[in-house]
């Protein structure tokens, strides 16, 4: 059913006045979810010539609630007067940033820190307030305040161009104390009414997460859904696992609790007790360690930007919290998830209730061995991995890099093994290599040149020492170089023996057929467990 939200929807014109003082009283308030304020000095003076000019600035967006939320950040650099739990708070969900640049321009106080513009009445231009003001540079923060606002009109009655800083002045002042931004106020609505709300207008820029507005929701004085997530994450830090967000264990944490990452349900986490929330902590912490452990000693991968999708954190975590430690035969069929989810991209577009679902799949195959790993896919063909190109953020090329990792492979230049834990810690193009140079197929108009099966692991020096050197010429000196080694070098790559091809006449085409067919059938093998 569609929720509708009109008649709780107000859409008041508002002056800077009415703003400021709501702020200072505490009814305006910067919930925790929101990013921190982050805009430069040119952006703010922006917005204050535009105020000044009467174009229009976009509008603020506001959740009136008498729920409170965790601690509100602060507004800019200034702290926020602290308010009475009965008191209703307006809290800003869409134009912090505008706000709090009306706020430091026009409502702090003069000797406060943070944004200071300043109008030059002689010049008719802004910008940032310096200590050495001169009588013509009018600071904005005296608007409002009518004692600094008389003194500064007294001092300008001593400059021999007063009557046209005046005129400039009243002008100023006149636009500013006039101008109405646009202000929609939601009015008491439910968290689940406001979350898709919240979504919708940070679909585009800098993303803010849902789950982010969730944590603040589901805070008590004895409970902290973020906090936790936040102490986990300093905890698994000295593992060595990059990047892991906190949306990410805040998944985790639900999955645990509740089996479920849908939004509706992790908004009931509050209501089942301190005790059950503190436990479900506990072991998510322990799930997440164990979880780690195996992506780092089984698929090698030491940070979450290698790991093909997000659910299978979420879901191994859900087996761990399960289990304290696999046999033989669910370690096999954990590989088999593992694997087929990834090279047939089963978790792509995954809503909420899928991954919920998967979760609980994951734990009755891999767990309970119930079902058929079918289900969770296949394993691709030599013709795939030829049309699939080397993208990075693609779930299945990441599939792919891991298993290049797992045939523990050696640079083919010479012939020394690729240090794992560097190339899948923090990506770096220069760690893989497209085999038959991309400059050099340009050059000759081939297809297919970032085709997965040209690619391999190389460190970077070596990269570089290649460079477009066409591969019939690199190779066959490596292949010297190398001497008995050159098959188990060879091999290492997943590229057919020197028996197998001559690499010194081979065409890109022929290279690429051939190696497919060793990749599929490596990628096959791992498919198995």
């Amino acid at each position: 059913m569609v929720a509708h939200v009109r008649g709780r929807l107000t859409t008041d014109p508002l002056n800077f006045e009415d703003i400021i003082a709501d702020i200072r009283k505490g009814e305006i308030k910067i919930p925790k979810f929101q990013r921190p304020f982050v805009w430069k000095e040119d952006q703010a003076i922006k917005l204050v010539d535009s105020i000044a000019r009467g174009y229009p600035v976009g509008s603020v967006l506001l959740w009136r609630t008498a729920d409170k939320l965790n601690s509100e950040r602060e507004l800019g650099t200034f702290q926020l007067p602290q308010t009475d739990e009965m008191t209703p708070t307006k809290y800003v969900l869409d134009g912090q940033q505008r706000i709090t640049v009306v706020y430091s321009a026009f409502g702090a106080a003069p000797t406060d820190p943070g944004f200071k513009p300043v109008y030059d009445l002689r010049n008719e231009a802004f910008h940032v307030g310096t200590d050495a003001l001169q009588v013509h540079h009018f600071p904005l923060r005296y608007v409002y305040r009518t004692t600094d606002l008389l003194n500064f009109r007294t001092a300008l009655q001593t400059l021999d161009d007063r009557e046209v800083l005046q005129e400039r002045l009243d002008a100023l002042i006149g636009a500013i104390t006039g101008y109405r931004i646009p202000v929609v106020e939601l009015r008491d609505l439910t968290v689940e009414e406001v979350c898709p709300i919240f979504e919708r207008i940070n679909s585009s820029g800098t993303r803010l997460s849902t789950f982010d507005l969730i944590a603040a929701a589901t805070w008590s004085k004895t409970f902290d859904l973020a906090a936790h997530a936040e102490g986990i994450a300093s905890e698994l830090a000295p593992k060595g696992f990059d990047g892991i967000s906190n949306e990410t264990i805040l998944k985790c944490i639900s999955v645990v609790l509740i089996e479920s990452v849908k939004k509706e349900d992790v908004l009931r986490i509050r209501e089942l007790g301190e005790q059950r929330i503190s436990d479900a902590t506990n072991r998510t912490k322990e799930a997440l360690r164990k979880a780690i452990d195996l992506l780092q000693k089984e698929f090698s991968i030491q940070a979450m930007s290698f790991l093909p999708y997000e659910a299978h954190m979420i879901c191994l975590t859900k087996v761990f919290g399960e289990v304290k430690s696999l046999d033989a035969a669910q370690l096999k069929r954990l590989r088999q998830w593992f694997w087929l989810t990834s090279f047939s991209e089963h978790f792509r577009g995954a809503s909420e209730a899928f991954v919920t679902s998967s979760s609980r799949e994951a734990v009755k195959w891999i767990v309970k061995g119930e079902g058929e790993c079918a289900r969770f896919g296949s394993a691709p063909t030599a013709a795939n991995l030829i049309d699939t190109k080397f993208h990075f953020r693609a779930a299945v090329v990441k599939a792919y890099v891991i298993a290049l990792a797992k045939a523990k492979p050696r640079n083919i230049t010479n012939g020394a093994t690729v240090d794992l834990v560097e190339c899948l810690s923090s990506y770096n193009a220069k760690q893989f290599h497209h085999i038959f140079p991309q400059a050099w197929l340009k050059r000759e108009n081939k297809k297919n040149i970032d085709s997965l099966a040209n690619i391999c692991m190389l460190a970077a020096a070596e990269n570089l020492a290649v460079s477009d050197t066409p591969a019939t010429e690199y190779i066959p000196r490596a292949i010297s170089e190398h001497g008995v080694d050159v098959d188990d070098v060879f091999s290492a790559n997943l590229m057919p023996s020197t028996t197998e091809l001559d690499y010194s006449a081979v065409d890109y085409e022929t290279f690429l057929k051939k190696r497919a067919e060793k990749i599929a059938t490596h990628i096959g093998k791992l498919c198995e467990g």
